[in-house]
């Protein structure tokens, strides 16, 4: 445990990412091989279920340390993290205890899964009473979840690269799909074969950079291939050996979510591996996003769902054909590939072709891309017809260009502390339009400023505070912000009728006063045109 704490303070404070991967890589050469499977798992996100509740935690620490309820929650609202507040709140160790490893620690919280809520209790508290500062705030993080220490799953391939002196695309394909850390061994992982020979394993998704600006600098336009940027989920469906498997870009095996892709699935020959986007889809055309949310996280899905909400698959790529890998051709060659497959089974339902998009000129693109949000798309996607498919995010060869955002002038009127280094700051609004003579509340968000910027918005919240409600404080509706968002659909939970989709802080008014701002009608009507 010693070893992955001492990594995690040193990710922590890293100041480059040089530092990190030196961090990283040490740890991947030198660690418990058990252990870094587990690393490789947490920072992949595949961490256990949870064992223990946050709300077990803190009601454990107050009785461990004799606090006052409201003592111990003004301590968490300063701090901002609950294994962190709870780690500074316990007395140091009564004891020098051996260094057991992680994997110890994990597998016996898997464990306390099913056992009863007083050994539970009973293994934590005795835990508490052993680890030192550091270890026990990693302890506590393996429960709570979520070490934001900066580590992408791009530095975490290269760091295993540079520990296995492997190919870092090669450790990207060992490490995605479905395998178990509780079971599988870090050589069977990444230095065998034969732990790499799962018919379900997905290939590492190649990801695009935004494209800021206009297109002219890229060079000639008939050197790029154009298609719409869908507001779906991106995924890959995989044949192989007679069985199918869906995964999710996010690394989510999501086969039993779609039984609409049973329809086609036998018509698609061995060896295929497609890259596409999981949408909603009536008559081949695609609907909002808003459709495709009813859809997602349930477990059974109804013959209505089906009917209301049916799922469609749009390919945009073709990465493994008969058996082969064949990422390394040119994007001109995978799609002709692409296009003669699915045009031989284009009579079947739920499956189709992303479409190319003509163009002559740029100038003629700027001009298609404007009408991106009445096709259900988030913009457009560029891609170099000469180029490869990679691993990853690499510049150079896709691009994505994704349309201006929905924006709103409203009125913040609640405010609350952030987390982590904004544990002190009032950093988390939640803003209102006005309806009338009234203000209602339609959004929250915490993004979108610059540090000086929310520490001006921090001392006005502290100077002009009208009530207090735990950690969130009424404020007095003066501050005028530019709400940006991708989109909008109906919602009977919220107050307003509605609900935005990535709503953040496009820029601080400081030229707008309170009653310049948008109304609810203002609200709706972009709901009738963009939340169908």
């Amino acid at each position: 445990m010693k070893a992955f704490a001492t990594l995690v303070h040193l990710l922590g404070n890293a100041t480059g990412t040089l530092e990190k991967l030196h961090a990283l890589s040490h740890y991947f050469s030198t660690a418990d091989p058990k252990d870094r499977v587990w690393v490789i798992a947490i920072f992949s996100g595949r961490r256990p279920k949870r064992a223990i509740s946050t709300t077990q935690l803190k009601q454990w620490c107050i009785e461990s340390t004799d606090l006052q309820e409201w003592l111990f929650e003004e301590c968490y609202h300063t701090v901002g993290d609950l294994a962190e507040t709870i780690g500074l709140l316990l007395p140091p160790p009564s004891s020098n205890t051996e260094n057991l490893p992680l994997h110890y620690y994990i597998e016996r919280l898997i464990q306390l899964q099913n056992e009863e809520d007083k050994q539970k209790k009973k293994f934590i508290i005795e835990v508490w009473q052993e680890l030192g500062k550091d270890e026990l705030f990693v302890f506590n993080k393996l429960i709570t979840g979520g070490f934001r220490i900066g580590v992408s799953q791009k530095m975490m391939v290269n760091a295993l690269a540079k520990a296995t002196a492997l190919d870092a695309s090669l450790v990207a394909h060992k490490i995605s799909g479905n395998w178990d850390p509780q079971t599988i061994s870090f050589d069977q992982l990444l230095l065998n074969d034969h732990g790499n020979n799962d018919d379900s394993k997905p290939y590492p998704f190649y990801l695009a950079h935004a494209l800021d600006g206009e297109p002219h600098d890229l060079g000639a336009p008939s050197e790029w291939q154009a298609e719409w940027k869908w507001d779906g989920i991106r995924g890959q469906i995989i044949k192989r050996n007679g069985t199918y498997y869906v995964w999710s870009r996010g690394e989510e095996l999501m086969t039993d979510k779609f039984p609409e892709y049973n329809s086609f699935i036998d018509s698609i020959p061995d060896g295929t591996v497609l890259d596409g986007e999981i949408l909603p889809a009536k008559d081949g055309q695609p609907l909002s996003f808003s459709v495709l949310q009813t859809r997602i996280g349930r477990k059974t899905i109804t013959k209505k769902q089906l009917v209301e909400a049916p799922i469609a698959f749009f390919a945009y790529d073709l990465l493994e054909w008969k058996g082969k890998d064949i990422r390394h051709i040119a994007t001109a060659e995978r799609r002709a590939l692409l296009e003669d497959l699915i045009t031989s089974i284009q009579h079947l339902p739920n499956i189709f072709i992303s479409p190319s998009i003509l163009f002559n000129n740029w100038d003629e693109l700027i001009s298609i891309r404007e009408n991106a949000r009445e096709n259900h798309a988030e913009g457009l996607m560029l891609k170099r017809k000469k180029g490869p498919y990679q691993v990853g995010r690499k510049t150079g060869d896709w691009w994505k260009w994704k349309i201006d955002p929905l924006t709103i002038d409203a009125v913040m009127i609640y405010a609350q502390k952030g987390h982590g280094r904004r544990s002190n700051l009032y950093t988390d609004y939640t803003f209102a339009v006005k309806d009338g003579d009234k203000l209602v509340s339609f959004t929250k968000a915490y993004s979108g400023l610059t540090d000086k910027e929310f520490a001006q918005v921090d001392a006005f919240v502290k100077k002009n505070s009208i009530e207090k409600f735990g950690p969130v404080r009424t404020v007095k509706p003066e501050l005028v912000f530019e709400i940006a968002f991708e989109g909008i659909a109906a919602s009977s939970r919220h107050k307003s009728g509605v609900a935005l989709r990535f709503p953040r802080i496009n820029r601080w008014r400081t030229d707008k006063k309170p009653d310049e701002i948008n109304t609810l009608d203002d609200l709706k009507q972009l709901l009738a045109v963009y939340g169908k």
